[in-house]
């Protein structure tokens, strides 16, 4: 399948319902997740968790998910998506409610791990769902996809700070979400398309290599891995940079925050319509450089409201540069769809690991501000880097 800037034929009924059944998986994933993450705190107070074990949980669980995105892949080319993400939908509400009414801190901790196994095999097959709808319907959905998962983490975020306002206790509020997620699993599940096979996949674009490994997936992979240092970076270090180096307040600074994700979300909302006029690799590189002009507005900038517009601007060129990337892996030969895609969420899971432990690193060394400014020609060079032909 080819995303060109094109007039596109209307979708039939039936991929218009695969679309949305897929959209409805990176949804469901997101909510567990995030609820997930977001009652961190909660979790860490009441297993009386130090610091080094709250970590150890956090490392396991990161972990277990790169290991499992890799295994996933083949067994996906056998299988399809569907099996996988059938089992993946009805396990994670369990192990969410299960980690709930943990009865120690080990229990939560191997409960995390494998939340973290089962979220890492989500992740590589919900994109890889997602590829072989698009490829098949020939339209751009990836962005809407990624809209839903940032949707789910606001929706998250919100839900969370009202219960824990109400007084609802963690137990109470993961058992009613899990069962709530769990119900929308089984739903989902049986609308789900069937793809991913390696029998049913045309070979497209790339140079082939041994197990698909091209220099064009490398590219690719290398080119995610950078786009989530400097997002992970933006998330983990953006509030304290303006804190702490322009003196922002500390709501300022939690609204730079705030404007970056809004603006991430805006853009996936819009970035399959847009990439359906323009082409992959034109809105690909429109908004590697938008994220860069955005970035360095909230870096360089002494002001601390106009960083903030900053930011929302970043996040809305960055909007677009993950979903495409997936896209574009989508397109390579090789290997069985769903083998590379597994493969660029190692490289995008590990950029997300990397990047607010070695802004931090570096920030030790030669100072956070030139360490924020140095993210701006990351983001330029993947704006030049060579991408396959769409």
């Amino acid at each position: 399948m080819t995303v060109s800037p094109r007039t596109l034929d209307r979708p039939t009924p039936q991929q218009r319902h695969d679309r949305w059944a897929v959209t409805a998986v990176f949804l469901l994933n997101g909510l567990t997740l995030s609820t997930y993450i977001v009652r961190a705190p909660s979790f860490k107070t009441t297993h009386d968790l130090s610091d080094a074990r709250f970590g150890l949980s956090g490392l396991l669980f990161a972990l277990a998910a790169l290991a499992c995105m890799q295994t996933v892949g083949p067994l996906t080319a056998r299988v399809g998506t569907r099996a996988i993400l059938r089992v993946a939908l009805g396990i994670m509400p369990l192990l969410l409610a299960g980690i709930a009414v943990a009865p120690g801190p080990w229990w939560f901790i191997a409960g995390g791990t494998v939340l973290g196994a089962v979220h890492g095999a989500t992740d590589a097959a919900m994109n890889a769902s997602a590829v072989g709808v698009e490829r098949a319907a020939g339209r751009p959905i990836l962005n809407g996809c990624h809209a839903a998962w940032s949707a789910s983490a606001v929706v998250a975020s919100l839900s969370t700070a009202a219960l824990a306002q109400a007084g609802v206790s963690l137990a109470t509020h993961l058992v009613g979400a899990a069962a709530v997620l769990l119900v929308g699993g089984l739903l989902v599940g049986r609308r789900l398309p069937d793809t991913g096979r390696a029998a049913s996949e045309p070979a497209t674009t790339g140079t082939v290599a041994r197990g698909g490994w091209s220099r064009s997936l490398v590219v690719l992979g290398l080119t995610a891995t950078v786009l989530m240092i400097c997002e992970g970076g933006t998330l983990g270090w953006g509030g304290i940079f303006l804190h702490e180096e322009r003196g922002a307040s500390l709501s300022l600074a939690a609204a730079a925050i705030t404007a970056y994700t809004a603006g991430q979300t805006l853009g996936r909302l819009t970035g399959d319509r847009l990439t359906g006029r323009r082409g992959g690799n034109a809105l690909f590189r429109l908004g590697a450089m938008t994220a860069a002009g955005g970035l360095a507005v909230a870096v360089l900038t002494p002001r601390p409201a106009v960083a903030v517009a900053g930011f929302a601007l970043a996040g809305l060129g960055s909007s677009v540069l993950v979903p495409l990337t997936f896209s574009a892996v989508g397109r390579l030969s090789g290997a069985a769809t769903a083998v590379l895609v597994s493969r660029l969420t190692t490289f995008t899971y590990t950029g997300i690991l990397l990047g607010p432990a070695l802004i931090g690193w570096v920030a030790d060394r030669i100072g956070l501000d030139t360490t924020m400014a140095a993210l701006i020609p990351l983001l330029l060079l993947v704006a030049l880097a060579p991408r396959p032909k769409t």
